[in-house]
């Protein structure tokens, strides 16, 4: 029997049992009330409500542009939609960098306003102290290693982190600090799966992959991803489970065909 048809709600303390009796976690982002309410009835683990939003729902090149505000926007929404998937939110760029006390109360205003369950923070060393500082305010916190999006201009380029051995070994580092600082679990992305496999056993807490390979505790992939709804993106790591762009718009394409020729509505569907 898997842990998590067991429970009512997916909490931190039960994805790390899962971990422990080697039960896979499946995590996916949802960003409105509609989608995180099919998220949840699917069975998902974690909902993260990713700063993916900025470029999914509101159509920015980068993530850097959201902000908290939006971010509670979307928070609260997906909570209304779900009753048993661990909701974990984004604390956006610019809202935690700042310093310890900036990322507390940022922290703060997203499970007060949104009534989210904890939040997930990109970067190592550098943030540690932030990590600490909230999670000793009884938030949870998700860490984000590997291909960080928030930096993207840092890097220049959305390709491959860490096969570099002064990376991988930074890595490495990074993530045994965040685990000391308090994080429940890590997500690793666009990592060597042979260096994501190693820091997975390396430590106690679940690592989450996204294109880090096939040994990490979970997976999570954008949900409008992994349904087809946007169109063009085609990375290695993604499983497009639907091609929901063309479903929807053929869909639309008839009833316009309909609307014009007066066949929509017919009399049946007339008061």
């Amino acid at each position: 029997m898997s842990v998590h048809k067991e429970v009512k709600r997916v909490t931190t303390h039960i994805l790390q049992e899962m971990k422990n009796r080697g039960e896979k976690i499946a995590m996916l982002t949802a960003y409105d009330y509609s989608m995180a309410k099919v998220v949840d009835e699917g069975g998902v683990d974690i909902i993260l409500v990713g700063d993916s939003a900025s470029m999914v729902m509101a159509g920015h090149e980068t993530t850097l542009p959201i902000t908290l505000d939006q971010m509670i926007y979307h928070a609260a929404s997906v909570i209304r939609g779900t009753t048993r998937a661990l909701v974990i939110v984004d604390l956006p760029f610019g809202s935690y960098q700042g310093n310890s006390k900036e990322a507390l109360n940022s922290a703060i205003r997203i499970m007060k306003e949104s009534g989210a369950h904890g939040v997930k923070l990109e970067g190592g060393i550098e943030i540690a102290e932030s990590i600490e500082r909230i999670v000793a305010a009884g938030i949870p916190v998700m860490g984000h290693l590997g291909l960080t999006p928030q930096s993207i201009y840092k890097f220049g380029t959305y390709t491959v982190r860490a096969k570099e051995e002064a990376e991988a070994e930074k890595l490495k580092t990074d993530i045994k600090r965040i685990e000391a600082a308090g994080c429940f679990s890590v997500v690793l992305e666009k990592i060597p799966a042979l260096l994501a496999k190693e820091v997975s056993e390396s430590i106690q807490i679940p690592t989450i992959g996204i294109g880090a390979g096939q040994y990490c505790n979970g997976q999570v992939l954008v949900v409008n991803d992994m349904i087809g709804l946007t169109k063009g993106f085609t990375p290695r790591f993604l499983r497009q489970y639907l091609d929901l762009y063309n479903q929807i718009n053929g869909a639309v394409q008839s009833y316009v065909k309909d609307v014009k020729a007066g066949g929509f509505p017919n009399e049946k569907e007339q008061y």
